[in-house]
């Protein structure tokens, strides 16, 4: 069994200049085929807009409110919206108000699978 304590695990910025908190990364574990992260971006932050060319993302908004560049179609998004981002496809979130959301990426996520321009 596998139970994680959310304020036991470490925030760290990820490559595209977000700040995320692993909640259950599994890469160390025999199957290694997802992981759930919580993310914050301050009011006016934006992730440096990117790709994954493995991972496909599930975004979950828990706070706050922002807007999602998928493809270059933009989005306002808020609490309780779910967002799909396919692999390969270029994205950004930016924040319009302190952003706080669950990101679970398949494979888990990687930096060395977050490509720019």
């Amino acid at each position: 069994m596998e139970i994680r304590k959310r304020e036991k695990q470490k925030l760290f910025t990820t490559k595209d200049g977000s700040t995320i908190r692993s909640l259950l990364d599994l890469s160390n574990a025999p199957v290694k085929e997802q992981s759930l992260a919580e993310a914050t971006l301050a009011e006016g932050q934006t992730t440096e807009r990117h790709y994954h060319k493995r991972s496909e993302e599930l975004y979950y908004v828990l706070e706050g409110s922002g807007v999602m560049e998928i493809n270059g179609e933009e989005q306002g998004v808020s609490v309780g919206d779910a967002i799909l981002i396919p692999a390969g496809a270029w994205h950004e979130i930016r924040a319009v108000e302190r952003l706080r959301f669950l990101c679970c990426c398949a494979p888990p996520y990687a930096d060395e699978d977050t490509y720019f321009t």
